[in-house]
């Protein structure tokens, strides 16, 4: 299969070579080019993704003008004569609204879903300065990106009728490690009993929790999914499909990854010990 053979070409290069920056250095990428890379042979298929995904994008309160700007290019046909054709400048949280809402069938939407999602939550803080925090500072912020994810997700499972959220939860952990529930990561992790597991996660794994998250929000808000066991059910397989993509792509599976040294919590009291002494000699 064509898509197969060339799998290996779907990385971070592919959709950085179709970025274009305007006058003011703010990035964007063009709808047709975005669709040739996720093998999309028709705009009419692919113009019906970007419908889908203008409408997340009002429902999680974005302006789409801001995101998914129209713009005509001009074509040449076979008799020379020339005709404007339809066409989208997208932000890269459109191109990510996009991904979520393509073809799952297309392995190359999946290897899409994860880089848009992991550049689209980087872009909260600038590209440059993000390069240049330490690991802990990564862990941090990322950290601080799941407590505000998971809120938002539990909002939304809430009115989609969730009651058990350790259930729910649980639904979505299962998915992601193989199986294994919050429990079983904490015992893997070698954890004290209640330790939060999120706290003793390094960066790539809390940004495949923060895609799980971010993923199982937008699916139970685009397919109005209602009941409690629906949700479950959606948490689990969003947590199997982010598991697969990371596969896909010949990532390290979550529960492979080394556990930090030291929880969050003790890092950000170590931090203030520091802070406190330091105020504490200034005076």
């Amino acid at each position: 299969m064509k898509e197969e053979k060339n799998l290996e070409k779907y990385n971070e290069s592919v959709f950085e070579s179709i970025k274009h920056l305007d006058d003011y250095g703010h990035e964007y990428w063009y709808g047709r080019e975005l669709m040739k890379v996720l093998n999309y042979s028709k705009w009419s298929n692919f113009e019906l993704v970007i419908e889908k995904a203008k409408s997340a994008c009002e429902l999680s309160k974005y302006v789409i003008e801001e995101h998914f700007a129209d713009v005509g290019k001009l074509s040449i046909r076979a008799n020379k004569a020339n005709v404007t054709i339809k066409d989208y400048k997208l932000s890269r949280y459109a191109c990510y609204l996009i991904a979520q809402n393509g073809d799952s069938r297309k392995r190359v939407v999946a290897l899409a879903q994860t880089y848009f999602a992991v550049q689209t939550r980087k872009q909260e803080i600038n590209e440059k300065e993000y390069s240049l925090l330490t690991e802990d500072e990564k862990r941090l912020y990322n950290r601080n990106l799941t407590r505000k994810g998971n809120y938002s997700l539990n909002q939304t499972a809430k009115e989609a009728g969730v009651k058990n959220f350790d259930k729910f939860h649980n639904a979505g952990y299962r998915g992601l490690y193989n199986g294994e529930t919050a429990d079983d990561i904490a015992k893997r992790k070698g954890l004290r009993y209640r330790e939060d597991i999120l706290d003793n996660m390094n960066e790539d794994e809390l940004v495949a929790n923060l895609f799980r998250i971010n993923q199982t929000k937008q699916r139970l808000i685009r397919d109005n999914v209602r009941g409690e066991n629906s949700a479950n059910n959606v948490h689990y397989e969003v947590g199997k499909k982010v598991r697969k993509a990371i596969a896909d792509i010949g990532g390290m599976m979550p529960e492979e990854m080394p556990t930090p040294e030291k929880s969050l919590k003790e890092i950000e009291k170590e931090r203030r010990n520091a802070f406190l002494e330091s105020a504490f000699m200034e005076h």
